[in-house]
């Protein structure tokens, strides 16, 4: 194959004075960030009681964020190359602070949702430029790839956990303070981040700002995961959800044709003909997939088919998150070590083979009998989280990181939406969950991350390079 080169810069990124420091910093505020995605979903019951609002505004207030967050990644990503990512990270925790304090006071239901969209901002402006941060934050490459691990570590936590963290604040102090604990603990990470973080050489600009792109990858984003998101319960052969999948496909056709002819484009396309790119990117949409499908439907099967209560189901699958914080730190010392391609197969082997063995729960099975299933799984996908995001960092220059990011992230996070969307309708194929329907699922997502091993296998078959010069 050959190797993609990238010319010389006049400058190399700055690493961090306190880099340790600097990696609290910014993961403690992605961790909030994506904590935010799951644990609201448990108060939503409380919400819709208290605000007297309607199950498809309650839902809402969970699909305002996730929309805002997702359809936002792309843009945040190049505005942070452009006009500095310590800046850019900073304005995202401030926003989602802000959004997370109005919806915490919000004594309405569309204050609320006004909240929850202007804090869906805050993910998609700070996630994508906390890994740029760590990117460039570790210049050796073997303590770089620890960092990662502990990125990888808190997104995937934090979802794990969500359901957990959420139940035992609704229960304790209400689900108000599921909104409000945010803003202190943001105003830390921030504090520090402003303190540690350094200011970051920008990309050097050949011309103006790509924002008829931005604008583009903005739209298709948006109505894909609105498709995706009101699939379910509009019909997905309804007229408005048809309207969102068509305008998802024209403004993404209109995004290549764009980008290709721009001089300073908001994403390098030609990466996307490099394999180990390709591939990480689309691992880390089908791990996403699998593990957030794994996560919500089998607590919703502990409460709807148990009977359980919302902490009670979160202890139940907590062997996820447990297996998955004690794997992505071995993850960024294999990488260190070996490279991306053995932790990311055999992560995504495991996954799948987990996932797969869940085909043998009953309407009666108890977590003692399947709890060794979800550690593996949680285990398997903690283990490839790390090696993708390393592939994807290493296919560009430092520079760059701010865009190969966004593109990793969005990836995941329409990998989330898809998650939630199919293995929903599979799960819920009658007018509850089923365990039948559980079953499909599970196949579904089990049968994903073993295909995925098995691309992933071809593609990664040499080592990665850092900067650019050899992709794998």
């Amino acid at each position: 194959m050959t190797a993609l080169h990238v010319p010389a810069r006049p400058e190399a990124p700055t690493a961090a004075a306190n880099p340790w420091i600097t990696l609290v910093a910014v993961t403690g505020g992605q961790f909030l960030a994506v904590l935010s995605t799951t644990v609201v979903s448990v108060a939503l019951p409380t919400i819709g009681r208290d605000l007297h609002a309607d199950a498809t505004a309650t839902e809402w207030i969970v699909n305002a964020y996730v929309l805002v967050y997702a359809s936002l990644l792309m843009l945040s990503g190049g505005l942070g190359d452009r006009f500095g990512r310590k800046g850019v990270f900073l304005l995202g925790m401030l926003t989602f602070a802000l959004g997370a304090l109005i919806a915490g006071l919000a004594p309405n239901v569309p204050m609320l949702l006004a909240g929850r969209v202007i804090q869906g901002v805050g993910p998609a402006l700070l996630v994508p430029t906390s890994l740029a941060v760590v990117r460039a934050a570790f210049p050796d490459e073997r303590e770089r790839a620890v960092a990662i691990g502990a990125w990888s570590t808190s997104s995937g936590l934090a979802l794990a956990v969500g359901p957990i963290l959420g139940g035992v604040v609704v229960t304790g102090l209400g689900w108000r303070w599921v909104l409000l604990l945010n803003v202190p603990l943001v105003a830390v990470f921030a504090a520090v981040a402003a303190l540690v973080v350094p200011r970051l050489p920008r990309t050097p600009a050949t011309g103006r700002f790509d924002w008829q792109g931005a604008l583009l990858t903005t739209t298709a984003i948006a109505a894909l995961s609105f498709g995706l998101i009101e699939g379910r319960g509009q019909g997905w052969a309804s007229a408005p959800i048809l309207a969102a999948f068509g305008l998802a496909a024209v403004a993404a056709v209109a995004f290549v044709r764009w980008e290709r002819r721009h001089a300073d484009p908001l994403v390098d396309l030609t990466l996307f003909g490099h394999r180990g790119f390709v591939a990480a990117n689309l691992a880390g949409a089908v791990a996403f997939f699998a593990f957030v499908g794994l996560i919500v439907y089998l607590s919703a099967y502990f409460q709807q088919v148990q009977g359980h209560s919302a902490v009670r189901a979160g202890l139940d699958v907590c062997a996820i998150g447990v297996a998955f914080a004690l794997a992505t730190p071995l993850s960024g010392r294999l990488v260190g070590r070996f490279g991306p391609r053995i932790p990311m197969v055999t992560g995504l082997t495991l996954g799948g083979l987990a996932v797969a063995g869940l085909l043998t729960v009953q309407r009666d099975t108890g977590i003692g009998s399947i709890w060794w299933l979800l550690a593996v799984g949680g285990f398997g996908i903690g283990l490839c989280l790390t090696p993708m995001t390393a592939t994807v960092l290493a296919a560009v220059h430092p520079h760059r990181a701010g865009m190969a990011s966004s593109v990793h992230n969005a990836l995941r996070q329409l990998g989330q939406v898809l998650g939630v969307a199919v293995l929903g309708a599979l799960a819920y194929s009658g007018p509850a969950l089923s365990v039948t329907g559980l079953h499909h699922a599970f196949a579904v997502a089990g049968g994903s991350l073993l295909v995925m091993a098995v691309i992933a296998a071809a593609a990664l078959r040499t080592r990665a390079v850092e900067d650019g010069v050899t992709l794998p």
